[in-house]
């Protein structure tokens, strides 16, 4: 006869043990029977070996057993805390004498072997199986059918997924032992949208002034097609402070949301109803400081910047005291923690409210004066740690200043080594007793390093560039093969090269810049050496398809510059002053094509440049999302006219006098050409001029991640002798897509979409060509919105309204006097390639080619951005 006994109360135990040994003794129902246990047998498992379920019970044949007793209870409750059997069940099998032997019945549960998921895209079925932790082996349990579906309704209810229904379907899988199939149906529906949101009792502000309050609540209208009115419960709940604090701004301290509903109108759409009590209307009264000693009542009052009789703003007021929506805000908060008082607390009080008016008191807690004590970076895998400590603002000893830390934060990330998204500043071990605190700044590592491939061709020839830039190079290493990685880091240094090359020209360019000479302070010396060859056409014997190359006729360019770039204090410590020594070297060999004054000869330049540069943009080098970043520069000649003793009125009289005659004549005899050649060569062998530039760029977040950036750019050439005149190099070529990868002569090649390369470049009077303006300028609007700002790849959309032009001269320049263009575009920066895109611009006017006149707008262009500064 088998004896049971249930993971139940033991009843059942002591009722079996009363009625079939009642003759032989009496038992209590209270106190269980002490047995010695002669065997145990484990039945019905599957999947588990029966020595690892006896160990696991701790029964050992042998030892005294009280039945029924809390120690088989206990091990029931042991084996179903595993969760991996649905019944547990105890008999006792033999009784002899004090020995008792017992059988475990376990029934394991089904485990799952494959899940199929309907109704969302294939893409999706991954993230859901991780997300419910649904995967080959694991245990089906009534608990994992309910979880996961509870699971997937609200996932997909909170994405405005309403009447989301999701069913689990199990089947049992005869290819494997004890195992389930299971299927997850999801049917999502239709997204629930808002059809209509309704105020009730609100007669202070009108409900096109509560709706606005909301920030993702949203009536459905078919012309808002930037912000949807689907309905989810969380920016629901969120948007309900929001109406709160829309009243509080207005006076409304006490108003309050009575019941909010939500109506179903069909499956697709609802209707929000809201019962609003508005109560009275408030002003601030009196508004005292207490507990301040480092700063006085008047101080205090004017950063918080609330008079008495003002009307209540509960908003404006909880933003005065510390406003968390800011990096750098202007509250009292800050205005301590700036200063030193990390442990400060300031929390506004009502003490009284006279009918209509509410007396307060901001009780000022100051602490103890805060200094750093431990200061550490993380993350820097490939950058030493003497490249970021020299950035950083916050030193061991100073005293704590949150604004040190945001500049640091923004040093960090001009540096371009780094995801600028992620640079994120620990405050660690605060011990106000003390008065002290540690910083640690985690860092995550992004490309720095960029390489440029391209091959094409263009002009009836094949074009081939290939550039390799290092922005974070070590030099000192470049001996050390340890230290290869493919190339010495970690430095801070920057090294580049570049070669493009086709069968008419060759550029050549080396630039090395270090920014920190010396290791001490901040300043930069740069060296460039560049090496420009143009060859010259054969055109009777070229062809559309192959371009006959004339290598006894062309025309370079050799130069070198150095440079020193150091931060200066004042006015503030934004500020970059640059100094340059320039030496250009310009060779022409019977190159007489018309673009410059003339074919055979030389022209030298000798040049400093002065600039003035302040960068305050924060968000990093690729997306900044706030601040300004201009330059102002100077590039300057000596007046060697000045010194000289030609009658350079007479040279320039001479040359228009053979110029104009010329175009008249369509070319002019050999004694002629040589002439005006000679004296082109007589005025321009050593370059004398001044160029003057600026640009300025501003960025403002408007909303959430939506930049602005605006732009400003000015540009003029000039000469310090009219009889010399206006130098043929140097000169501004406007329109395009802005890329001057090869320019030959000096020239500013100026961005502006929606027009072809340069086509916004003014016809010379005396000679009827595009010869390069004098003076340009240029405003730009762009919206700009990330897409995403992972390390890989940043990528953003933008669209962009521009204007601008060139003149001939000072005398003809009108700032308002542009050509407009609009568009969108695409941005894709990836640290390995640098910064590609597309622009599509339209251009609204005639572009300044001779062929363009009279033929109305430019037109759709199309641009693609390789390289292009961010």
């Amino acid at each position: 006869m088998k004896r049971f006994i249930s993971f139940e109360p033991f009843i059942t135990l002591l009722l079996i043990f009363a009625t079939t040994f009642c003759a032989a003794q009496e038992l209590s129902f209270e106190d269980g029977k002490k047995y010695i246990l002669g065997g145990l047998e484990v039945t019905g498992l599957q999947s588990y070996n029966e020595q690892t379920v006896k160990t696991y019970t701790g029964l050992r044949v042998g030892q005294p057993i009280t039945l029924p007793g809390d120690e088989i209870s206990g091990i029931i409750n042991k084996l179903w805390g595993l969760e991996l059997f649905k019944n547990i069940d105890f008999y006792i099998t033999n009784i002899d004498g004090d020995k008792v032997f017992l059988e475990l019945n376990i029934i394991e549960r089904p485990t799952l072997s494959s899940v199929t998921v309907n109704g969302v895209k294939p893409r999706k079925v991954d993230d859901i199986l991780k997300d419910t932790d649904l995967k080959k082996g694991k245990k089906i349990t009534e608990s994992l059918i309910a979880n996961t579906k509870n699971y997937l309704d609200n996932k997909y209810k909170k994405q405005g997924f309403l009447n989301t229904k999701t069913s689990i379907i199990v089947a049992k899988d005869t290819s494997e032992t004890n195992a389930q199939k299971m299927v997850v149906n999801i049917n999502k529906g239709d997204k629930v949208k808002i059809k209509k949101i309704i105020f009730e009792g609100n007669e202070q502000l009108s409900d096109k002034k509560l709706k606005g309050a909301f920030k993702k609540t949203k009536e459905k209208r078919f012309w808002r097609f930037w912000k949807k009115s689907k309905f989810i419960e969380e920016d629901y709940e969120n948007d309900l402070e929001l109406l709160s604090d829309k009243y509080a701004e207005n006076g409304y301290r006490d108003a309050r949301i009575i019941s909010d509903s939500l109506i179903k109108v069909d499956e697709n759409n609802i209707i929000l109803k809201y019962q609003i009590e508005e109560g009275n209307k408030y002003y601030f009264g009196d508004i005292d400081f207490v507990g301040n000693s480092v700063y006085s009542d008047r101080q205090l009052a004017a950063v918080l910047g609330i008079k008495k009789g003002d009307t209540y703003n509960g908003v404006l007021l909880r933003e005065r005291i510390a406003d968390d929506s800011k990096p750098e805000p202007a509250d009292v908060t800050s205005l301590y923690q700036n200063n030193g008082y990390l442990f400060s607390s300031i929390n506004p009080v009502e003490v009284s409210a006279e009918n209509d008016t509410i007396n307060f008191e901001i009780r000022v807690i100051e602490g103890k004066e805060t200094f750093l004590n431990h200061i550490d970076v993380v993350g820097n895998d490939r950058t030493n740690d003497h490249v970021i400590y020299r950035e950083l603002r916050t030193r061991p000893g100073q005293r704590y200043d949150k604004s040190n830390i945001i500049r640091t934060i923004r040093e960090l990330q001009q540096l371009g080594y780094f995801d600028a998204e992620q640079i994120k500043p620990d405050i660690l071990n605060p011990n106000p007793n003390e008065g002290t605190v540690d910083i640690k700044y985690n860092l995550v590592e992004s490309g720095s390093s960029q390489i440029e491939l391209q091959g094409g061709y263009g002009g009836g020839g094949f074009i081939g560039t290939l550039g390799l830039s290092f922005n974070n190079f070590s030099i000192k290493n470049i001996l050390k093969g340890e230290a290869y990685k493919p190339v010495p880091m970690g430095d801070g240094q920057t090294f580049a090269m570049r070669v493009q090359a086709s069968r008419t020209f060759r550029v050549y360019s080396l630039n090395f810049a270090e920014p920190w000479l010396g290791g001490r302070k901040p300043v930069q010396f740069s060296l460039n050496l560049s090496r420009t060859q143009q060859f010259g056409v054969d055109y009777n014997n070229s062809t559309s398809s192959r371009i006959e190359v004339d290598k006894d006729r062309g025309f370079a360019i050799t130069g070198i510059s150095a440079g020193l770039a150091k931060r200066v204090q004042w006015p503030d410590d934004y500020f970059t002053i640059s100094h340059s020594l320039s030496y250009q070297l310009y060779e022409f060999n019977n190159y007489d094509i018309g673009l410059f004054n003339f074919g055979n000869g030389k022209s030298n330049s000798f040049a400093y440049t002065l600039g003035i540069s302040r960068n305050a943009t924060s968000g990093g080098r690729i997306f900044p999302r706030g601040g300004s970043n201009f330059e102002v520069t100077a590039k300057l000649t000596p007046p060697y006219s000045l010194f000289s003793n030609k009658d350079f009125e007479a040279l320039r009289d001479r040359s228009e006098e053979l110029t104009l005659l010329e175009v008249q004549q369509g070319g002019l005899s050999a004694a002629d050409d040589a002439e005006l050649e000679d004296i082109d060569q007589q005025r321009f062998r050593w370059l004398e001029y001044y160029k003057v530039k600026f640009k300025g760029d501003w960025y403002t977040t408007l909303v959430g991640d939506l930049v602005m950036r605006t732009n400003a750019e000015f540009g003029f050439l000039g000469n310090y002798n009219n009889d010399v005149g206006d130098v043929p190099f140097e000169r501004f070529f406007v329109g395009g897509d802005g890329l001057g990868n090869f320019t030959l002569d000096g020239r500013d090649v100026v961005q502006l979409r929606g027009y072809e390369n340069q086509s916004l470049t003014p016809i010379d009077p005396l000679t009827g060509q595009q010869e390069g303006g004098l003076v340009y300028n240029k405003f730009s609007l762009e919206l700009r919105y990330p897409l995403t700002l992972k390390p890989s790849a940043s990528i953003y959309m933008l669209a962009f309204m521009e204007g601008g032009n060139a003149f001939n001269n000072f005398q003809e320049f009108n700032p308002f006097q542009i050509k407009r263009s609009a568009g969108v575009g695409l941005r894709i920066f990836m640290p390995a390639f640098g910064l590609l895109g597309i622009d599509f611009g339209y251009g609204f006017d005639e572009d300044l080619r001779p062929q363009s006149i009279g033929n109305g707008p430019s037109g759709l262009q199309t641009h693609f951005i390789i390289g292009q500064q961010f």
